[in-house]
C-alpha cells in the first residue's frame, strides 16, 4: 500500500503540433529546417497524430486517480481539447523556461523545467503524448510505500565504457543510447554508482523536490550547457540522469521490466494489435522515428481509435 500522505499525483505531457504553419515558420527561422531524416530532428519528433487525445482517454480509463493533467506546449493547443476543464492546465514554455533559450524545439531541454510548473504536485508522472496506460493501475505502481518513485529499467545495457569502445572501433553509438550512457557515467562520477541498464521508454514517476535539486544543483553545469541546444545534440544531458540520481541517493526503487510491463510498438515494424494481444502490457508507447514514413503512420490513428473508443471528459 502506498504512503497515505501521497494524495496528489499529477501527470505532465509535452505536446507539439508539427503541422502548425506558425510553429513551422518559427522553427525554420531558428534552425533552418522544419525536419530532416536524422535521428535527432526527424518529422516523427514533431508530427501530430492526435496521440495525446487517446493517451488522455487511457488515463480516464485506467488511472482516474490522476489529480491534474498539465500539457506543456509552445503557444499551441489541441483543437479537440476542452481547455476549461478543471483537471486540465496548458503550460506555455514561457511560463517555465528562460526567455533567452526560447524558442526551444528540444524536448530534453524542455524537460529540465517541468518542476517549475505552477501548482505541480510533489509526486508527479511524466509522459510523452505517444505513451498509454493499458491496464488499471494504482498509484503504488509508480510510487513505493515510502513515497519514492519506482524507476523502471530495461536489462539491455552497455558496460561503463562500452560507448567509448564503440567509438574506438570507429562505430558511433545512436544519440539516445549515447546520452543515456553518458548520464549513467555522470552519476557514477558524482556518486560512485553506475547503472548499466537503460530506462524504459514510457511513463515515469518523480518527486518534484528531487527533480529540482537534480537540475539546480547536482547537474547544474550540464543543464546550463545543454539548454542552449534548440534541437537535440550529442552531449545534451538526458533526463535519465535524474532517475539514476534518485537511485544513487536511495530516493528511488529500481524495477526491471518485461514486455508485459512496458511495451514499445515500432510503427515501421510491428503489428500493433498482435503485439498488444501477445504481451498484454500495462503500459505501451508508439515509437515514431526516422525509419517511419507516412504510409506507416496511417495505421496509428485507426488503432488508437479502436483501442480507446470512448471520448474523455477533456474533449469538446
Amino acid at each position: 500500500m502506498i504512503d497515505k500522505n501521497i494524495v496528489k499525483i499529477d501527470l505532465v505531457y509535452l505536446w507539439v503540433d508539427g503541422t502548425d504553419p506558425v510553429w513551422q515558420k518559427k522553427k525554420r527561422a531558428f534552425t533552418g529546417t522544419v525536419s530532416d531524416d536524422s535521428e535527432t530532428n526527424n518529422i516523427g519528433r514533431y508530427i501530430n497524430n492526435d496521440e495525446l487525445k487517446y493517451s488522455m482517454r487511457s488515463v480516464v480509463k485506467h488511472a482516474p486517480w490522476i489529480r491534474k493533467i498539465y500539457i506543456v506546449t509552445d503557444a499551441q493547443k489541441p483543437d479537440w481539447l476542452d481547455i476549461h476543464h478543471e483537471k486540465i492546465q496548458l503550460v506555455d514554455h514561457q511560463e517555465i523556461m528562460p526567455l533567452k533559450i526560447l524558442p526551444c524545439f528540444n524536448a530534453m531541454v524542455i524537460e529540465y523545467f517541468l518542476y517549475k510548473i505552477p501548482g505541480l504536485s510533489e509526486h508527479f508522472l511524466f509522459a510523452n503524448d505517444d505513451m498509454f496506460f493499458n491496464a488499471d493501475l494504482s498509484p503504488d505502481y509508480f510510487f513505493a510505500r515510502d513515497g519514492y518513485p519506482i524507476i523502471r529499467l530495461k536489462r539491455k545495457y552497455f558496460g561503463k565504457w562500452g560507448h567509448r569502445w564503440k567509438q574506438l572501433m570507429g562505430k558511433k553509438l545512436g544519440q539516445y543510447r549515447n546520452q543515456v550512457t553518458e548520464a549513467s557515467i555522470l552519476v557514477s562520477e558524482k556518486f560512485g554508482k553506475y547503472y548499466a541498464s537503460i530506462p524504459h521508454h514510457n511513463i515515469d514517476a518523480y518527486k518534484k523536490s528531487d527533480y529540482q535539486k537534480a537540475v539546480e544543483e547536482v547537474f547544474s553545469e550540464q543543464v546550463e550547457k545543454s539548454q542552449m541546444s534548440r534541437v537535440r545534440n550529442y552531449g545534451d544531458l538526458q533526463r535519465a540522469a535524474f532517475g539514476y540520481y534518485a537511485l544513487a541517493i536511495k530516493h528511488g526503487h529500481a524495477r526491471y521490466i518485461t514486455r508485459n510491463d512496458s511495451l514499445r510498438l515500432l510503427t515501421y515494424k510491428h503489428d500493433f494489435n498482435a503485439y498488444i494481444q501477445r504481451y498484454q502490457p500495462k503500459l505501451f508507447c508508439i515509437n515514431d522515428n526516422e525509419k517511419v514514413n507516412n504510409e506507416h503512420r496511417k495505421k496509428i490513428k485507426p488503432f488508437l481509435e479502436e483501442h480507446f473508443p470512448t471520448k474523455s471528459p477533456f474533449e469538446k
